[in-house]
């Protein structure tokens, strides 16, 4: 009886697409509504105008001491730092530089690997590359997923990858790493990975490939979608950069929770 439920579940979500195995686009709204904790969280993706590279990355928190964050400007990129330094109890996982820019490259990223990916990359080494010599992360029981994204942009032309690592089912003895990359993106598309399915202990990992949303040409108007749809207890900061295609010109939005 459960297969057969399941089995029908599968079918109904085939049929929401158009029935050749193309992948449904879904409400990035409502599937931030729904889901009370999905972690951390990368949207990268094309304007729908065609106009501009768009990416999107926000932090939640369950501790005081992953609360008590904020997100700073730092060069191109930006930064996390302890919003209250005297309740800062371990920094380890949770101060680093979500962003960086290198050269014609942005790289997005939920830990310290941003600056391995910069690093290796600026010695002619490849994103996957840069990635293979780091795993998820050491946070027993949940080993949080490390999820990164590379947009580059040369001469108007765009493309990004976005790529998780994380334990083999929970079994912290194999990782999984799997990269997925999107040449010449399609306009007002993009895609949406996370660390976690949702809220629980220990918080499963993030499953399948990133999600297929929809990217505007109102940044300001997405940057409000994302903010006021994240879960308001849980919720940190977010990062909104929109960047020119054509001239490599981009705009930043920052909000932080505290303030």
């Amino acid at each position: 009886m459960a297969y057969a439920k399941r089995n029908k579940e599968l079918l109904t979500n085939h049929e929401k697409g158009k029935g050749d195995g193309t992948m449904q686009m879904i409400s990035l709204e409502k599937e931030l509504k729904e889901n009370a904790y999905p972690g951390r969280g990368i949207v990268i993706g094309k304007s729908k105008n065609g106009k501009y590279a768009v990416t999107a990355y926000f932090i939640m928190g369950r501790s005081e001491n992953s609360r008590n964050r904020v997100f700073v400007e730092d060069g191109e990129g930006i930064r996390t730092q302890a919003f209250d330094p005297s309740k800062l109890s371990d920094p380890s996982l949770i101060i680093y530089a979500p962003v960086r820019v290198l050269g014609n490259k942005t790289i997005v990223t939920n830990g310290d690997q941003t600056d391995t990916i910069y690093d290796l990359m600026d010695k002619q080494q490849t994103f996957e590359q840069a990635l293979r010599t780091r795993e998820f992360e050491p946070d027993a029981p949940n080993y949080t997923p490390r999820i990164s994204g590379i947009m580059h942009i040369e001469e108007g032309q765009y493309n990004y990858a976005m790529s998780i690592l994380k334990s083999n089912n929970g079994n912290p003895d194999a990782c999984n790493r799997y990269t997925f990359s999107y040449t010449n993106p399609v306009a007002g598309e993009g895609h949406f990975i996370h660390t976690y399915q949702c809220d629980g202990n220990p918080l499963p990992s993030f499953e399948g490939e990133p999600k297929l949303v929809e990217i505007p040409d109102d940044m300001a108007a997405f940057t409000d979608m994302l903010w006021n749809s994240l879960n308001e207890d849980n919720k940190v900061s977010l990062f909104v950069r929109y960047i020119d295609i054509e001239t490599g010109k981009y705009e930043t939005t920052i909000v932080n929770k505290n303030k």
